[in-house]
């Protein structure tokens, strides 16, 4: 009884339904046959740039990366506790053999986030400047956030293969919803009293912008390429199935071998490297918005 509507629907639309959907994957594959070399040429800077930080990353002695990461975590908290969670989390990681897929996962991620961010903050400018703008993104934000993270990988996988590329893509369309909302929102949310002030001073469109709009939005800012971040980790270990190294490879090995000691120790070392990320953001947020205040008392 459940299924009985599909006894209803005639034979001639569902018919013409299928040639639809041939009519639409014949016309994909021939786009991506046409076009797809021109598109993987277009990214080949982008390719060169992964693969040289890749190398950068692997070719550093490991104390001294560790120690890049202890003194960016220290600059951005202000206290030994984090910097000292950073030397023994990845201390750990080297011990137990998994730096190189760790480093492979942070280039990755870098280099995402780095995307997200110079992709996403003008749109969430735009947003906030435009309420058509924002009508129009917000329903793409929406699907790209409910769509399941499997769907991404069928055309980014047709048009350009497997490998690193098609992994990038299929991450920064993942994680890119919450920067450009959270620029957006806290962009909007900057006092209209202060904007006044800086209009009555003489101050630009562009002046507002880059010294009272993103300065006074930064905390929420900052929270949005904390999510983004937590979601490029999270696409880690669906993007190895498309070929992209990391600390997702193992994890899918482990998952069709039922290796559950491989399995957990690299899904132990994405949470390490989750909680480094988030508490080294948040901390630098939290530091931004106490030198606001007493810019502010000032």
């Amino acid at each position: 009884m459940a299924n009985s509507w599909l006894t209803d629907v005639p034979e001639m639309s569902r018919r013409d339904l299928l040639e639809i959907r041939k009519t639409l994957d014949g016309a994909y594959r021939s786009f991506s046959r046409e076009y797809g070399e021109s598109i993987e040429s277009f990214f080949d800077p982008l390719l060169n740039f992964l693969v040289w930080f890749e190398d950068l990353l692997l070719s550093t002695p490991w104390w001294l990366v560790i120690a890049i990461l202890a003194g960016i975590a220290y600059l951005a908290s202000r206290s030994w506790k984090l910097p000292l969670a950073v030397v023994v989390a990845f201390t750990a990681i080297g011990y137990l053999g998994m730096w190189e897929d760790t480093m492979s996962t942070m280039s990755i991620i870098l280099v995402c986030t780095l995307l997200a961010i110079g992709v996403g903050v003008p749109i969430g400018i735009a947003m906030s400047k435009s309420d058509r703008t924002q009508a129009i993104v917000t329903p793409l934000l929406d699907v790209m956030q409910t769509m399941p993270a499997f769907v991404y990988l069928i055309p980014v996988v047709m048009l350009l293969g497997i490998g690193k590329i098609p992994g990038v893509i299929a991450v920064v369309i993942y994680a890119i919803p919450p920067v450009i909302r959270l620029t957006n929102l806290g962009i909007r949310l900057v006092d209209k009293d202060v904007l006044e002030a800086a209009t009555a001073y003489g101050a630009s469109g562009m002046q507002r912008l880059f010294q009272v709009q993103l300065p006074l939005a930064m905390p929420t800012i900052m929270a949005g390429i904390n999510q983004t971040i937590m979601m490029a980790l999270a696409m880690v270990v669906i993007a190895s199935m498309i070929g992209v190294a990391g600390l997702g490879q193992p994890v899918l090995k482990s998952i069709t071998n039922q290796y559950f000691t491989l399995g957990l120790l690299n899904g132990l070392a994405i949470v390490a490297l989750a909680i480094i990320f988030d508490r080294v953001s948040q901390s630098y947020a939290k530091r931004a918005q106490q030198h606001l205040k007493g810019s502010e008392h000032d």
